[in-house]
């Protein structure tokens, strides 16, 4: 039986899946018993494996599911200004996946073909909205990086880092939660232009990994610092020319403190905003009139038509090992919420992916 939900559909017998049980409403931490995996009692070799007759969607099986922040806001009621629906309880959530055709409705689309795009938190699915998928042509690297680095998270850094804050060699950049999906690849972007690079995290572990794999001239610990401005007045003496922020709150005050005249702030995400009742207010906002600074707001929808000359650019990076890419790979759907909730206390180390099927 399939059910239609938004922009795919819903396999709701013999079928894997981790539905949301109840909204987390603001204030919340979301908690692994907000979601349910519910196992389908029959064997998915008896399922029927098709694109029901006159649909142009497509019927995938599942390989590899991306833990990503902003799936936070979709755990809540429709909040004002939205720019993707909630997730409904009772029914699977959805996310960005790498998945495998097993069988087509749409002419663009063929049985065996790899697709990244949205998907349902399950085993298999069939999705009816195809704009949003692209094809995998690229199999040279590891499948999971279309969750990353070659998916979603990669076009936010490139989008966030070329197109909004337009760098030029000799900046100096700053990166918030600079060990996460989107942040370690800005950080790479940053060397490759030739700007000066910091990058904050929240374990020493992570500022490890920023100077050492990620090539990053310098970071700290965010939670280790008393006074963010003293920090960042320590790693930026001149001032810092482009920001890209992921974290919101304290940390965007401080920033703005620190920002030289002319600089950019791409405004990519406010984690550190997402679990309370009532957001931080930003104090130093003055300063963007004062130091006719440029702050700009982007959703990664808005640039994949870019993502073509993306994958020009990037994948050759990857290649020559110009480029590196951490994930943090957890085994099985049974651990997806887990591996989502762990998203907001910091758990993860670099790019959080679920694999549901190796094939």
């Amino acid at each position: 039986m399939a059910t239609s939900i938004g922009n795919y559909e819903v396999i709701s017998n013999d079928n894997k899946q981790v539905i949301l049980k109840n909204y987390v409403h603001g204030g919340c931490f979301p908690k692994e018993s907000d979601m349910e995996v519910i196992a389908g009692s029959i064997g998915a070799t008896e399922m029927k494996l098709n694109v029901p007759q006159g649909s142009t969607g497509v019927f995938v099986k599942n390989l590899f599911l991306s833990c990503d922040p902003y799936m936070r806001g979709r755990m809540s009621p429709k909040r004002p200004g939205a720019y993707s629906d909630s997730f409904i309880p009772g029914s699977p959530i959805t996310g960005y996946g790498v998945a495998r055709v097993l069988d087509s409705g749409h002419p663009d689309f063929k049985k065996g073909d790899l697709v990244w795009g949205l998907t349902g938190w399950e085993e298999y699915s069939l999705i009816t909205a195809t704009q949003g998928l692209f094809k995998v042509h690229d199999t040279d690297v590891p499948l999971s990086y279309y969750t990353g680095i070659l998916g979603m998270p990669g076009m936010t850094a490139y989008a966030g880092f070329y197109e909004v804050c337009s760098p030029k060699k000799g900046e100096y950049v700053f990166v918030s939660a600079a060990s996460g999906a989107v942040g370690q690849l800005v950080g790479q972007f940053a060397k490759l232009s030739g700007c000066y690079v910091v990058g904050s995290a929240g374990s020493n572990e992570k500022v490890d990994l920023l100077k050492n794999k990620f090539g990053f001239d310098e970071a700290f610990n965010y939670k280790e610092e008393q006074d963010l401005d003293a920090a960042l007045k320590r790693y930026f003496p001149e001032g810092i020319d482009i920001y890209f922020e992921n974290v919101g709150g304290k940390m965007l005050d401080a920033v703005l403190l620190n920002m030289r005249l002319h600089g950019r702030i791409a405004v990519c995400g406010m984690i550190s905003q997402y679990n309370l009742g009532q957001p931080e207010g930003i104090h130093n906002l003055a300063h963007l009139i004062l130091k006719r600074i440029r702050m700009e707001g982007f959703l990664v929808i808005d640039y994949y038509h870019l993502y073509q000359k993306y994958l020009e650019m990037v994948l050759p990076q990857i290649k020559a090992g110009e480029i590196v890419y951490v994930e943090d790979i957890v085994e099985g759907l049974e651990n997806g919420p887990a591996a989502l909730i762990g998203l907001f206390t910091g758990r993860n180390v670099g790019k959080q992916v679920v694999v549901v099927a190796r094939e």
